[in-house]
């Protein structure tokens, strides 16, 4: 069923989970359904005595990263700097809590101890060189988008070490600081743009940690990416698989009507999203709702073609039934490529739409595709 992005907020406000793991593609509106999720849990009132949002909930997103940017004044191009935009959220991480030093640890965690950033006293800027070991330090130097990515990063997953090693101390009395008593959720949003696979790994890995650290202490975690790899490997290594599990890993749909869908996914990208997968399970619906048309045949190629290629076969055609190999070789070719005016209809006729049904069964069944996937629906 159809629905807006505030009901999918309150679905997930609502869910007893302590982690939801949400894979959406770009543009279908991750950022928009953090910023619901977060009005819902702590709504902006201009009071002055209203506590600070991070008390509920605390986020990582597009607007974090928008909070760091690159001095562009050409008189200083030869010592490039990092600017940080002073605000609430900077402030108090950098200054109120005092975390600078972890920073520059987590960060020389993926990007090697040799590359150092160094924040002035302001906390308004950082820069970065290479410290070679000894009294040798290279200039001034900007970094890879990458890096950069991880250097932002650092900052968030400083802080939720600090927020889990805080909120793990049983009595609140007991610790440092009250400012996480309260906290109820973590929202992250995509923290692998511009990272090579190696970093992506790390990085979700390391998520991974503190969010089974985080559940310890009653932190419920949501987590949105556009990335199959680090959407599989947190799945893998939060356990969402395990005995059977469903609840809690999903699928985002954006409609054209501007309607959304939040669908419960089983299983991995792999097993529950990706395109040769839609691809599949398009051509089942067309053949159980006798609804194939022509351009199927393009979408059954298209899958043929992605099979051969995982499978390490040079041409998609070796992927068919031995004894009819040439005459299906020329079926598919015929009503996926023909040009002919005359030949332009969309209705194929029975003995074709059998056909379709019959190099489809020929994969599912000789190629070892899941037999399980009604459990995505």
């Amino acid at each position: 069923m159809s629905q807006t992005l505030s009901d999918i907020a309150r679905y997930l406000q609502s869910s007893d989970k302590k982690v939801q793991l949400i894979y959406a593609f770009n543009s279908t509106g991750k950022t928009r359904l953090l910023r619901e999720f977060k009005e819902l849990v702590a709504p902006k009132i201009k009071d002055e005595n209203t506590e600070p949002s991070r008390h509920k909930i605390l986020y990582y997103s597009t607007f974090t990263e928008d909070l760091f940017f690159w001095d562009k004044d050409p008189a200083n191009k030869n010592n490039p700097k990092l600017k940080i935009q002073p605000n609430n959220f900077t402030d108090w991480i950098l200054k109120d809590q005092g975390q600078d030093q972890n920073i520059i640890t987590s960060f020389q965690r993926y990007a090697g101890n040799a590359l150092t950033p160094k924040f002035n006293t302001e906390f308004t800027e950082v820069t970065f060189s290479i410290e070679r070991g000894n009294s040798e330090r290279s200039s001034d130097l900007k970094i890879s988008k990458g890096e950069e990515s991880l250097f932002i990063w650092s900052i968030f997953h400083a802080l939720l070490e600090q927020v889990n090693n805080t909120r793990n101390i049983v009595e609140p009395s007991d610790r440092d600081t009250d400012e996480f008593d309260q906290l109820e959720y973590v929202f992250i949003e995509d923290p692998v743009s511009s990272l090579d696979e190696n970093n992506l790994i790390e990085l979700a890995v390391e998520l991974a940690m503190l969010v089974k650290d985080g559940t310890q202490s009653s932190l419920n975690f949501i987590i949105t990416t556009h990335n199959a790899l680090f959407y599989n490997v947190l799945h893998n290594e939060l356990g969402l698989s395990k005995e059977g599990k469903k609840e809690g890993c999903y699928l985002l749909e954006h409609h054209e009507d501007g309607t959304f869908n939040l669908n419960l996914k089983f299983g991995d990208s792999n097993r529950s999203f990706s395109y040769h997968l839609y691809l599949k399970q398009t051509l089942e619906r067309a053949i159980a709702d006798n609804k194939v048309q022509r351009y199927h045949f393009t979408l059954l190629r298209n899958l043929y073609e992605k099979t051969a290629g995982f499978l390490g076969y040079p041409k998609w055609q070796e992927l068919l039934p031995d004894d009819k190999q040439a005459y299906l070789n020329r079926i598919i070719q015929f009503t996926s490529h023909s040009t002919l005016s005359n030949e332009a209809v969309a209705q194929p006729s029975l003995q074709e739409k059998q056909t379709l049904k019959v190099l489809l069964e020929n994969l599912m069944k000789n190629y070892s595709y899941c037999q399980q996937d009604s459990q995505n629906d």
